[in-house]
C-alpha cells in the first residue's frame, strides 16, 4: 500500500478551492449563493475524532505487543490495513471538502458586512479547520500502522535459510 502524499492532498485542496471560488462567483452573479451547512464542520470533526481514537488505540496495542505484555491484545494486520485505507480515503475527501468550503469562504470574505454571509464564512472556515484535522489524524494513523523497515535487506547481510 502506498503512503499518502501531502502534495496530492494540497493539489486536491487548491484545485477544489479555485473551482469552488469560481463557482461561487458565477452562482452569485445569477442568483443566490448556496449555503454552507452547519453540519459540515461537525461531521468532519467527528471523522477526525474517530481517526484519532483509532490511531491512539492501535498505537497503544502495538506498543503493548512490542513490549510483550501478557495482557496485550494483538493487532490483526487486516484490521490495521482497513484502518489505513479508511484514513487515506477520509483524508482525500477532507481535502476536497475543505478546498470546496475554503473557496466558498474566500468568496464570502467580500461581503462580511451581511450577517448571513458572515455566518456562512465562519462555517466555511470551521469546515476548513476540521478538514485539516481529518488530514492530520489520517496521517498520524498511517504513521502508527507503518511497518518497520526490514534491516536485513538494507544491510546486505546474508540470510541463513
Amino acid at each position: 500500500m502506498r503512503e499518502l502524499r501531502i502534495r496530492l492532498l494540497v493539489g486536491v485542496f487548491v484545485v477544489a478551492g479555485v473551482l469552488s471560488w469560481a463557482g461561487a462567483r458565477l452562482w452569485n452573479s445569477i442568483g443566490t449563493l448556496p449555503s454552507v451547512p452547519l453540519a459540515a464542520p461537525i461531521v468532519l470533526a467527528v471523522i477526525a475524532a474517530i481517526l484519532l481514537a483509532t490511531a491512539l488505540s492501535l498505537r497503544a496495542r502495538l506498543k503493548a505487543q512490542r513490549e510483550r505484555r501478557p495482557e496485550a491484545k494483538g493487532v490483526d494486520p487486516l484490521m490495521a490495513a482497513r484502518a489505513v485505507v479508511f484514513g487515506q480515503s477520509s483524508a482525500l475527501v477532507a481535502a476536497l471538502v475543505a478546498g470546496m468550503y475554503g473557496g466558498t469562504g474566500v468568496f464570502l470574505l467580500e461581503s462580511l458586512d451581511i450577517p448571513a454571509r458572515r455566518d456562512q464564512a465562519i462555517y466555511a472556515g470551521f469546515s476548513v479547520l476540521a478538514g485539516i484535522a481529518v488530514i492530520a489524524a489520517a496521517l498520524f494513523l498511517e504513521r502508527v500502522c507503518k511497518l518497520p523497515e526490514d534491516d536485513d535487506n538494507n544491510t546486505g547481510a546474508a540470510s541463513t535459510a
